[in-house]
């Protein structure tokens, strides 16, 4: 019997025992003084070791993590017994891990005790208790282990002072649903249907009816719904709300769950859980492994059923307090796999296809991929077969995110497959709607072979039923006499062959009351074993006593029948647990593993970041067993990262790509019928460490020196940090600078580099063998105290407009010593208290002026400002006179107007004027002094005025003025503006010229252009006339050529030409003589000169030279020496020797020195001229 000691949690003289509450549970902490000095702490546990049962002989091991500064010492302890022998007990530590252990090899039942590890520094002490159970065989463990269950659930429901009555109450509780021990009178409905219609769906009424028996759906409804308000009103005592109700389902990881949202009015009222009527002990701690569990999210409440097995189907209802709640039905079809799935093989953009054959007709099963369980859509087609045997999971569309394994279930059945997807190889593929995959085998052959099959069983049972039921008439008819007993005596076991239609009953079952005596009959068992163990517990004080029966089962003939006695002793707090076990023939042990293999496993397997983590365990033969790993808890399945391989010898764990975050308890699970075994291994992923921990303490921050101080980092990154380095940046600069490295064992650092009213940011990084971490700022710490810049001038304002105020300032007097980084304005509007920040104090105005913007037209403003240095913003000034927002009296100016414009006739007159002025004048238009026409449109807009004349005719020719007037001023401005035609040209010259189209234009005019045929280029020999004829000197001997021009503000016309004037008849014919050699190469000379210019402003100017050379010169055009050549302003020729350039509009930019050169190989020739614009 294991008995519980009396441990004395004492302080040392002089202490205080303060005792404190842990973040895990279960850890006592007793603090020795009042105040703990900041950056110390006392000892705590962040893991503390968890109970053990393990089997006799093999090996145990406590591990524990704790924390404390000064680091704590940590030592272990038994109620009952030392721990010196080290043959026995050996103690480890771990620097990496920081994990302390205690290892039991080869562990004997003198070592089960309850065991302690204490963690003690200076400052406190932490302590945690962990019992240690061992069981010497498989039967004992698994009666260890429902007793447990039971235990457990009963400590969750009732305190230490519950009355005995009552628990034993609670433990013989019943819902109303009555068990299937439990006989009905004929015609009587099973209670199961309407518990399962209270909670189902509308929509599965006419099923539910149908299962049943029953046919009349009226009667059926109107008594469901007088249930129904029933049912409400006892709810209404508990329950506020019940929404979203989820029946039972298995799920893709093989358990089953239902849910809903449950508000309850009293939180501490009790949920019980029943399993075809019988009460069902269930789990809320997530850490607990028991087969049922009932977790609270919020008000979702999740139950859950784990390792399946078919005695898990039945009727599920949950009660609060005596009301029912919920109640669902969950079936398990005894089905299994004659065709299971196949790998299949299939290329990108192509349809795979998954096959099996079931061995019991189903109309739908569960089909799961990547652990996800599939649905009927777009990407998946699940169809089945007629006779509900062949079913088939079409994966569409296959590409690289479809690779994994997929699997089909079917109960507690399932039977998993590869899909491997082929890479094209970066290739575009298109859709292929081809097949990949199948069973292989003839599906439809097997469904028939299987169809006949079971119409074979299903006709067998019907002639067992035939002869059952005569038996039953029979035996009926025997009883009536009093001889026989009536069928309500029959056990459960053979009810439920009977009513599958089964002629196998199975080995008969015994039953022990609670007082010890068998009161069945069984032909095929062993003599009655008895065995008594005793277990300590704190739970329990008050006598009183109970029963629990239960059987175990496996899919062999073994079977045996189990009943237990608790008696629960007031005396020494403990529990009697007196268990008989009858009619037994066999007992499989419990799964385990071989000693050294399990040695050889629990060494920490230590990578780096990126690199392939395995882990490797060698199973000795055993029964069949299932297999699991997990990490920190979490169960790890097979996929991404992640490879899991299961052989026959052994199974291999493989963690791709680690990471950071993957470290942690590697753990092995081998789980069978009758108990776990479970190994245990540390994953260290080795990377860079974390940044040192703050917050950063300044030990000291004077004019010469900042010294800082921080923690060590909490993530070392698996390996040991070696140094700190410290960098600095000054604040308003951007270059870091290393200032030190040092080891790391130095967690403080000096910087005398520093100057008085400067801030400087720091950053502090760890360094360990596979890095730098990232580091740890500490934002700007000033060097010295703050001195603050004085009081400046009030600021003064310059300008006022009605969006905009100027302002000017100087310099305060004192600056603080260190140098004044610009400025912070501040307005405050006329009638307000509020004073509004126009620039933060981080971005100040560098300047000693600033124009204010944000500000409201005819509102009244007053400015304060204030000087900003290292330390920050100093007192403000004093405010500034009120100013009103508007814009000052300006008298009337015009911007850069036009004096003179020409306009084709028929086209419109636009004439746009800018000009400023305040206020706002008042525009009048005038023509020759007069106002403009009705007709004429005047367009005003703020800073500018256009008259618009749609079509132009020669009388709108005139000098237009405008006139702008206000308050300050009157201003006016002339623009000439010129209607013309482009002029035709003139008739053939003839003795007396005619000239065709003439309009009434005084400014057309002729120029006369002369060809002959010694030079053979064409010349102006007269310009400007504006008459009709004009007379020039001919040379004898050669042939001349004519063309007039008409020219007007418009430009040129088109020449007329004259006749040839032909060579004179009567000359001297020339005498032949031998040929001479002659050259026309020549330097460039200039023939006819540029002419002064002074055109008006906004006329156009022709500009004309004649240049000769052979060869042909090239002519360049300079204004003030600098090439107009490429210049788009001027339009520049150069025809056979006639050098022109025209000017569409000058300008004051035109005015200056032209010049022309004019070069080739032989020299170079120029001439020059200036041309001044009037009217500037």
């Amino acid at each position: 019997m294991w008995k519980k000691s009396e441990v004395s949690d004492q302080t040392a003289t002089g202490q205080v025992g303060i005792k404190k509450k842990s973040k895990v549970p279960g850890v006592m902490i007793t603090q020795f003084i009042d105040e703990i000095p900041e950056g110390k702490s006392h000892p705590d546990f962040i893991r503390k070791p968890i109970a053990l049962t393990i089997q006799e002989g093999k090996l145990a091991i406590f591990k524990a993590i704790v924390v404390g500064d000064p680091v704590p010492n940590v030592t272990w302890a038994r109620n009952n017994g030392d721990i010196s022998d080290p043959q026995k007990y050996q103690t480890k530590f771990d620097p990496n891990s920081g994990e302390h252990t205690i290892e039991m090899p080869n562990i004997s039942p003198d070592q089960a005790d309850t065991y302690k590890c204490f963690a003690t520094n200076e400052f406190g002490k932490a302590m945690v208790t962990v019992p240690f159970h061992i069981n010497k065989c498989g039967t004992v463990c698994a009666v260890c282990s429902f007793i447990n269950q039971w235990f457990d659930f009963s400590l969750m429901h009732f305190s230490a002072a519950t009355d005995p009555n009552e628990l034993k109450a609670v433990l013989k509780r019943k819902s109303k649903v009555r068990p299937k021990t439990e006989a009905r009178k004929d015609g009587e409905i099973d209670p199961k249907f309407w518990e399962i219609l209270l909670s189902a769906d509308k929509k599965d009424y006419e099923r539910i009816c149908a299962e049943y028996g029953v046919t009349d759906f009226r009667w059926m409804l109107k008594k469901l719904n007088e249930m129904k308000r029933e049912r409400e009103q006892e709810q209404a005592e508990f329950v506020k709300s019940i929404s979203n109700l989820k029946h039972i389902d298995v799920n893709p990881d093989g358990s089953a769950s239902f849910e809903l949202d449950l508000n309850l009015l009293d939180a501490s009222s009790r949920i019980f859980i029943y399993k075809d009527g019988e009460i069902i002990p269930y789990s809320q701690d997530l850490e607990m492994e028991m087969k049922h569990s009932l977790n609270q999210v919020g008000k979702k409440y999740i139950f859950t059923i784990r390792d399946l097995v078919p005695d898990d189907a039945g009727l599920y209802q949950l009660d609060v307090e005596d009301v029912s709640v919920f109640s669902t039905e969950f079936k398990l079809p005894m089905v299994d796999f004659l065709v299971k799935l196949k790998d299949v093989k299939a290329m990108e953009r192509e349809d795979a296809i998954f096959e099996c054959v079931l061995s019991k007709p189903l109309s739908k099963i569960m089909w799961v991929g990547k652990n996800n369980r599939l649905e009927q859509g777009d990407k998946y087609d699940i169809t089945v077969s007629e006779d509900k045997l062949i079913h088939r999971l079409l994966v569409k569309d296959c590409m690289q995110v479809d690779k994994g394994i997929y699997a089909a279930v079917a109960g507690i059945k399932s039977s998993n497959a590869w899909l491997i997807v082929e890479d094209t190889k970066g290739k575009k593929k298109p859709r292929n709607t081809t097949q990949a995959g199948g069973a292989g085998v003839d599906l439809a052959k097997i469904a028939a072979e299987q169809q006949v099959m079971l119409q074979k069983e299903r006709d067998e049972r019907i002639a067992a039923v035939k002869t059952a039921s005569a038996e039953e008439e029979a035996a009926g008819a025997v009883d009536s006499g009093g001889s026989a007993s009536s069928p309500g005596d029959c056990s459960r076991a053979e009810k439920e062959v009977r009513r599958d239609g089964s002629g196998d009953t199975g080995p008969a079952r015994s039953v022990t009351d609670t007082r010890g005596k068998d009161t069945g009959k069984d032909s095929d068992s062993r003599q009655n074993q008895a065995e008594v163990m005793e277990c300590e517990t704190d739970a329990m004080t008050t006598a009183g006593g109970f029963a629990i029966s239960f059987s175990f089962y496996n899919d062999t003939v073994y079977y045996y029948n189990i009943q237990i006695n608790i008696c629960i002793l007031h005396r020494e707090n403990r529990l009697m647990f007196e268990s008989v076990m009858k009619t037994f023939l066999n007992i499989t042990d419990l799964p385990e593993f071989d000693p050294d293999d399990l040695h050889k496993f629990s060494k920490k397997v230590i990578v780096k970041v990126g690199q392939t983590a395995s882990f490797k365990m060698p199973l000795p033969p055993q029964d069949p067993t299932e297999i699991s790993w997990f990490k920190d808890g979490t169960e790890l399945f097979d996929g991404g990262s992640i490879k899991i391989v299961k052989e026959l010898n052994q199974s291999r764990l493989q963690i791709k790509d680690c990471l950071q975050s993957d470290s942690g308890e590697i753990k092995i699970q081998l789980k069978n019928t009758f108990g776990t075994a479970e190994a245990f291994s540390r994953l260290i992923v080795v990377d860079k460490p974390g940044p040192p921990q703050g917050p950063v303490e300044v030990i000291d921050s004077s004019f010469s020196v900042i010294e800082l101080k921080w923690k060590a980092p909490s993530d070392t990154g698996g390996s040991e940090v070696t140094n700190f380095l410290v960098e600095r940046q000054q604040v308003g600069k951007s270059m870091w600078k290393k200032v030190w490295d040092s080891s790391a064992d130095r967690l403080s650092f000096r910087d005398r580099n520093v100057s008085h009213g400067k801030k400087y940011i720091y950053r502090i990084y760890a360094e360990n063998s596979e890095g730098i971490s990232d580091p740890l700022e500490i934002e700007g710490i000033m060097a010295g105290t703050l001195i603050y810049p004085g009081q400046p001038a009030p600021p003064k304002v310059v300008s006022t407009f009605k969006n905009c105020i100027n302002l000017t300032w100087t310099p305060p007097e004192k600056d603080g010593g260190t140098k004044i980084l610009g400025y912070q304005l501040e307005k405050r509007k006329k009638d307000t208290n509020q004073w509004v920040t126009l620039n933060p104090s981080k971005e100040p105005i560098s300047a000693l002026k600033y124009a204010v913007k944000d500000v409201s037209e005819g509102s009244e403003y007053e400015f304060r400002l204030s000087a900003i240095n290292m330390s920050g913003p100093g007192e403000p000034s004093s405010p500034s006179a009120m100013v009103c927002a508007k814009n000052p009296n300006i008298r009337p100016r015009f911007k850069d107007p036009v004096g003179f414009m020409v306009v084709r006739a028929g086209n419109s007159i636009r004439i746009k004027v800018d000009y400023e002025g305040s206020p706002q004048p008042d525009i009048t238009w005038l023509k020759k002094d007069e106002p403009v026409s009705p007709w004429v449109n005047i367009i005003n807009v703020e800073g500018s005025s256009t008259l618009v004349i749609p079509s132009s005719h020669y009388s709108d020719s005139s000098v237009y003025t405008i006139m702008a007037k206000n308050s300050s001023g009157q201003s006016s401005f002339d623009i000439e503006v010129r209607v013309a035609h482009q002029p035709k040209p003139p008739g053939p010259v003839v003795l007396e010229q005619v000239v065709y189209g003439k309009e009434k234009d005084d400014r057309l005019h002729y120029m006369v252009a002369e060809r002959d045929s010694n030079t053979r280029v064409w010349r102006t020999i007269a310009d400007r006339l504006f008459c009709n004829t004009y007379t020039t000197s001919v040379h004898p001997g050669r042939e001349y050529h004519f063309r007039v021009y008409a020219k007007n503000d418009m430009g040129l016309s088109d020449p007329s030409k004259s006749p040839t004037w032909g060579v004179n008849e009567l000359r001297v014919p020339l005498v032949t003589r031998s040929p001479v050699m002659i050259t026309l190469e020549r330097p460039p000379s200039i023939l006819v000169p540029l002419k002064f210019h002074s055109p008006p402003r906004g006329f156009q100017l022709y500009m004309t030279c004649a240049v000769r050379g052979f060869p042909t010169p090239h002519v360049a055009w300079y204004l003030n020496n600098v090439c107009i050549n490429s210049n788009n302003s001027y339009y520049i020729t150069n025809a056979y020797g006639v050098c022109s350039m025209y000017i569409i509009r000058v300008g004051p930019e035109h005015s200056g020195e032209y010049k022309v050169v004019a070069v080739n190989s032989f020299g170079k020739a120029e001439c020059s001229t200036k041309l001044k614009v009037r009217g500037m």
